[in-house]
């Protein structure tokens, strides 16, 4: 994928701020400090397009992103993040709950976990939770780089068997650019399927 335009479109907390003129939305999902931001920029060669922090729990809203005017990313508050009130949490589950409810240009869900360690209990619950969507689901094991490679193998049947999925899960390392071309080839296809009017992506 070239990616000629990137750009941060709107931060939403309310359906009513969705864009709605239909373009396809990829919505990234995970853990706080999974490394949703990273990837991001990583996938559209952007330095600090969405924002890197090193507080978990930053990103509060919705945010959306405008990719060659043609598709959106979408990144979707962090969960788990223990020093976020109970209150705050509860309002970040509807928020994303909704979104992924009714949001119709939503082609795909990207759920990040980190290859390093087993998925929580909120991975498990959430990934179950998406299996009931209408909606592709993805893993993408992030932080590659940090295991080794004999470790690989062992690290992705665990994060499978904790899930209890059959989806496939794309190892990744935004920081290396590692995984990142095949990730784009999954998004392609789905981009074609969308805009060719298929109902399957």
């Amino acid at each position: 994928m070239i990616v000629r335009g990137a750009e941060f479109e709107i931060s939403a907390v309310r359906p009513q701020q969705w864009p709605d003129d239909g373009l396809p939305e990829f919505a990234f999902l995970g853990r706080s400090n999974v490394g949703k931001s990273t990837l991001l920029n990583r996938l559209l060669n952007r330095k600090a397009l969405a924002r890197v922090s090193a507080q978990p729990g930053k990103t509060r809203q919705i945010n959306f992103f405008r990719i060659n005017d043609a598709f959106r990313f979408v990144d979707l508050p962090g969960y788990g993040y223990a020093a976020v009130s109970k209150r705050e949490r509860e309002q970040f589950a509807k928020m994303i709950d909704r979104y992924l409810l009714e949001r119709e240009p939503l082609v795909r869900i990207l759920q990040l976990v980190d290859i390093r360690h087993l998925p929580s209990k909120d991975d498990v619950a959430i990934h179950a939770g998406l299996l009931e969507l209408d909606v592709p689901v993805t893993v993408v094991a992030t932080k590659l780089d940090k295991v080794g490679k004999s470790q690989i193998p062992k690290q992705l049947r665990d994060i499978r068997d904790a899930l209890q999925t059959r989806v496939e899960i794309y190892p990744i390392s935004a920081e290396k650019r590692l995984g990142l071309d095949e990730l784009w080839t999954l998004l392609e296809s789905d981009l074609d399927r969308a805009q060719s009017g298929g109902t399957d992506c």
